[in-house]
């Protein structure tokens, strides 16, 4: 189950009609049931409206990088018109997420692979003890081929502080890393 957006604020207003305890919570916990993993939902706003016969529910989220999709359902049922609305805003984040990965894949039909080459040291080579510092842990990390923006996009729905990727662009090895005063850094090697 993916928990990118859990715990997520709530508001729910009623517009010619007074909001209830059950009609509240049924409305939060259909917009936390949200567990689509992009875009990371930031506030959500449940607006609930009844005109003569007709209910009529919402939904507005606020989301990163700007985002914002909305939805309205209107049935004769506010329970249903919820249930819908619900529906709907599932379904446009799905197919933001899709059009995002869709636009922002590899244009190459093949992906290249980096060769390891590990380096030996020399049987003559003798340590020093004023020698620099030991590498105490090595990690190996997947170096995929995107673009500058998918990496950004990848950082952002991650804790880790950089991402190593091959620039489909360049074809060169880059590393995206986050910024200590906000912002993201971009290391692109020269030859």
């Amino acid at each position: 189950m993916q928990t990118a957006n859990v715990n997520v604020p709530v508001k729910v207003t009623g517009r010619h009609v007074s909001v209830t305890d059950p009609i509240k919570d049924y409305a939060t916990s259909r917009v936390e049931h949200l567990h689509l993993d992009y875009p990371r939902i930031i506030e959500a706003h449940v607006i609930l409206d009844v005109e003569k016969h007709r209910h009529f529910a919402e939904i507005i989220l606020h989301c990163t990088n700007h985002i914002t999709i909305e939805a309205s359902h209107e049935t004769d049922d506010m329970y249903a018109s919820i249930d819908g609305v619900a529906a709907k805003i599932a379904q446009q984040m799905r197919k933001y997420k899709t059009k995002i990965l869709r636009n922002h894949r590899p244009r190459q039909q093949s992906i290249r692979h980096l060769e390891e080459q590990v380096l030996e040291i020399s049987p003559t080579f003798h340590e020093h003890e004023e020698s620099e510092p030991s590498v105490i842990k090595t990690e190996r990390y997947p170096v995929k081929p995107m673009y500058v923006d998918e990496a950004v996009l990848q950082i952002e729905m991650s804790n880790r502080q950089f991402v190593v990727f091959l620039n489909a662009k360049t074809e060169k090895v880059n590393i995206l890393y986050r910024r200590k005063e906000g912002g993201f850094g971009l290391m692109e090697p020269t030859f």
